[in-house]
């Protein structure tokens, strides 16, 4: 059997194919790497060949992705932002789940911990303990009545063409409540790296989606980043527990349904309590349950 070709220089390919998608133009891809075209051209046909398949194609000097090209660009750019944060030591596993670090200077600001679903019952608010009761109770079943409860809290996604695309807002979820409805109603349709936030924080999602979709499963986790509230504004620090919940359209066709509260109430590595409660205090989500029923709590 051949032997493949070394990767050793993996991520100066990935690197050249990312830019090299984004601007889809190879002069301004050589100047944001400070490379040559012919090393951008080396990096790609070889990437290509490894792959077996064409990424971009030219047209009157003009580049375009491919559909392969489009398909393989978000996890590209993970193992990107991953792979440098390792090599920073910013990413790795806190007793054995997955922690990350990211502080990438006019790019990216995140930090994650997941965190075992046993520290639902020690470390989480009643809307995210009663959001995992529902649930179970409907065994993944989107459109149960054992899930509507907690159905407006949610937000919804499919993987559709390739990327994993929004459904679903829930009118009271973290995201409604912190973009406004403008975003709640225009972002059915997008897939997560057309969302606010960019391409980088979309394609952060891309692995802990895979996970739960895989396995079926449920994922908690502890979250402090930057966000826009609205576009072309100032970010804003979030601090946030999530929980990605493993579902099935009537069809069997599988779904993921994340469940947000905004809260100081999280625990990351390295993280200072400073940073974590840099939130404004106005934007927590102060939500509890009566008799079985979500509702606000009297400020």
């Amino acid at each position: 059997m051949a032997r493949k070709q070394s990767q050793s220089i993996l991520f100066e390919q990935l690197r050249s194919f990312s830019t090299l998608a984004r601007t889809l133009n190879l002069s301004k891809t050589v100047r944001a790497l400070g490379s040559t075209r012919q090393t951008v051209r080396r990096h790609i046909t070889m990437l290509e060949e490894s792959k077996g398949v064409k990424l971009f194609k030219i047209e009157d000097r003009q580049y375009e992705l491919t559909q392969e090209g489009e398909n393989s660009l978000g996890e590209a750019e993970e193992l990107l932002a991953r792979g440098e944060a390792w090599a920073n030591n910013l990413s790795g596993h806190i007793n054995g789940l997955p922690h990350i670090s990211l502080d990438i200077e006019d790019e990216i600001y995140y930090h994650l911990q997941q965190h075992p679903l046993s520290s639902l019952w020690s470390n989480s608010s009643e809307l995210m303990q009663f959001g995992f009761q529902c649930w179970a109770n409907s065994k993944g079943e989107i459109e149960s009545e054992a899930l509507a409860p907690i159905r407006p809290y949610l937000m919804v996604f499919r993987w559709l063409e390739n990327k994993w695309v929004c459904v679903e807002v829930g009118n009271q979820s973290s995201y409604a409540t912190w973009f406004g409805w403008t975003w709640e109603r225009s972002s059915i349709g997008r897939g997560v790296a057309d969302m606010p936030g960019g391409p980088g924080f979309g394609n952060l999602l891309i692995q802990p989606f895979k996970e739960v979709s895989t396995t079926h499963s449920v994922r908690l986790d502890h979250i402090h980043t930057h966000v826009e509230r609205t576009p072309d504004t100032e970010k804003v620090p979030i601090s946030y527990q999530r929980l990605i919940l493993g579902c099935r359209f009537p069809d069997g066709t599988a779904v993921l349904a994340t469940l947000i509260d905004r809260t100081y109430n999280i625990d990351i590595n390295g993280l200072s309590r400073e940073s974590i409660e840099s939130m404004p205090k106005e934007l927590i989500m102060s939500i509890n349950l009566n008799h079985g029923k979500i509702e606000a709590k009297a400020s």
